[in-house]
């Protein structure tokens, strides 16, 4: 058998774009400063995000809006983030094919419907759960003072209930430490936590979640289930729960600053 040497195409095969969000292709002002980002001068900024009330929240530096343009026109664009349906509408950017959300606990098809089949599963992981999950912030406010913490549980519709997806945990001074150290409490204070459930921290924000729902899941169903298996894919993430979905492409990589960036740096 001859295997042929490569040759040039003029009928580009456009690959698939697995990129995470917040901090991977834009940041609050806040993190900019932090992290010294260049083309980040007042006129070269873009916005990306508003807040509840509508202002401005989070920028791209041009560099940023440049690499984000250009996956648009050179790639198909698949959102894979930790926000939730609410959340996804306040980035101002345009999406136009799936959508991994909330952590991976909904897939949004191309037309921007949640996907029956991992609706479905998702139900089925859930349902169990709900008494635990909704019992989780009542223990750990009596274990570590309710003072300082700000809960949120994120919800969504599956097939016809209101389910409890996750518990997410800010600390209101902004103590990082402080969340990190409750993350390694969490499974010693509660029975049998680790069977059920996993803790991501990145900086100020803690998440509660079920094995269940997970970026890799949820993209490693999209693979196998609903994308072209010839063409290439690839992305990119900034945090360390990211990773696991990124080892799931053909290449992956990361910005030069954020949880990766800083982990792979210090080894």
């Amino acid at each position: 058998m001859t295997i042929p040497f490569f040759q040039a195409n003029q009928n580009i095969l456009k690959p698939y774009a697995l990129m995470d969000l917040d901090d991977t292709l834009f940041q609050t002002q806040r993190k900019i400063d932090a992290w010294q980002l260049a083309t980040t001068e007042p006129g070269n900024l873009v916005c990306a995000t508003v807040n509840k009330q509508g202002e401005p929240l989070s920028f791209m530096s041009q560099r940023q809006a440049a690499f984000f343009n250009w996956l648009l026109a050179s790639t198909e664009l698949i959102a894979v983030t930790a926000r939730d349906r609410q959340e996804i509408k306040r980035v101002k950017l345009p999406f136009n094919s799936w959508q991994v959300l909330t952590h991976g606990a909904i897939i949004l098809t191309p037309d921007g419907e949640p996907l029956d089949a991992w609706q479905q599963y998702i139900y089925e992981q859930l349902l169990p759960l709900q008494k635990q999950i909704n019992q989780l912030a009542e223990l750990i406010l009596e274990h570590s003072g309710q003072d300082n913490l700000v809960f949120t549980l994120h919800t969504d519709r599956f097939i016809n209930d209101e389910l409890t997806i996750y518990l997410a945990i800010k600390h209101a001074q902004k103590d990082h430490q402080f969340l990190a150290d409750l993350a390694e409490q969490l499974p010693l204070f509660i029975p049998d936590f680790d069977q059920n459930f996993y803790v991501h921290v990145n900086a100020n924000n803690l998440a509660i979640l079920p094995h269940a729902v997970h970026k890799r899941h949820a993209v490693q169903f999209l693979l196998e289930q609903h994308l072209d298996h010839q063409r290439p894919s690839f992305g990119f993430g900034d945090s360390l729960a990211d990773l696991p979905f990124l080892q799931l492409l053909d290449w992956y990589g990361m910005p030069n600053h954020g949880q990766l960036h800083e982990k792979f740096s210090a080894s």
